[in-house]
Parts: C-alpha cells; structure tokens; sequence
C-alpha cells in the first residue's frame, strides 16, 4: 500500500472516531485536498530531479531545480499545516507519479524536454483547479489562507511551464 493509501487510512479512522459530524465532513475535504496538493508537490519534485540528471540542456535542468526547489518549499509548509489540522499525508510518492516518472524516464534528448514541458504544463493547470476549489470549499481560514497564496505561485509556474513547453516544442528531435 502507497503512502497516499496509508494517509487515506489514518485520516477515515482519525474522522470517524469524531463525534461531530459537521466538522467530519469539512475535514475530510480539507484532508483530501491537503493529501492531493502533497501528491502533487512530491511529484513535481521528483520530476524535477529527474530533469536535472537527465535534461540535455541548461534551460530543462535550470527548470527541474526550480520545480524541485520552490515545491520542496510548498511541502514543507504543506506537512505544518497538515500537522496543525491532525490530517495524515502522503510522505512518498503515488503509484500514479511513479509511472508518470518512469514514463519520462524512458525519453530521451529533446523528447524528454518536450515531454517534460508539456507534463509541468498539465499539472500545474491541474493544480490550479485544485487550489481553486479548495478556496471555494473549505471553511477553515487557515488552509484558505495558504491555498490561495500558493494560487499566485502556481500561476506563475503555469507561465513559466508554458514559456518553457513552447522553447521544447521548437527543438528539433
């Protein structure tokens, strides 16, 4: 069973030995978005990893840096904040990022730039959408205050990604 799973678990157990229910039913939305968003950060931070060792040029290594550097930064401020809430979460990454790593693995020269741009793009607008509910959804001041200042950093990852997908698409293979 992968980390997430294990998380999922500790959070069921933590909520239904609550007695509130209302305050169940906010926590698990907070608990399933806290755990998705460090999906999220794990993920991008071992892509970024892997960009740095296998990127055949400076702009993709220079990239996988920044993604490892800025979102080892979010998990971190991710783990204090789940901490705060009594809300387990992932410490390794999904099956589904492993597969993702391995199918960016296999790329070679400027298909992996290409590939990896285009993955950075994907999930950063998935991130958005992600972040972006939470705000609408949660009640707690405290997960809305944080999802909506990592909004403004996402974005700016999402230009960034993009700017950076369309140099990709430009190489030759």
């Amino acid at each position: 069973m992968d980390s997430t799973e294990v998380a999922k678990q500790e959070n069921i157990q933590r909520m239904t030995s609550n007695e509130n229910t209302a305050i169940v039913i906010d926590n698990e939305n907070d608990a399933k978005f806290l755990m998705k968003a460090t999906e999220m950060q794990l993920e991008k931070i071992s892509l970024g990893k892997l960009a740095q060792q296998k990127g055949n040029s400076a702009e993709v290594k220079a990239f996988g840096k920044m993604m490892e550097d800025e979102h080892n930064a979010s998990l971190t401020e991710i783990r204090t904040l789940a901490q705060s809430k009594s809300i387990s979460i992932p410490t390794t990454v999904s099956e589904d990022s492993k597969d993702h790593y391995d199918d960016l693995n296999e790329e070679t020269d400027n298909d992996f730039g290409k590939s990896y741009s285009k993955m950075m793009v994907d999930q950063h607008e998935d991130a958005i959408d992600l972040y972006e509910d939470a705000i609408e959804d949660t009640e707690d001041p405290k997960i809305k205050a944080w999802a909506t200042k990592k909004l403004a950093t996402l974005r700016t990852h999402l230009e960034r990604a993009k700017q950076f997908k369309d140099k990709n698409d430009n190489l030759n293979s």
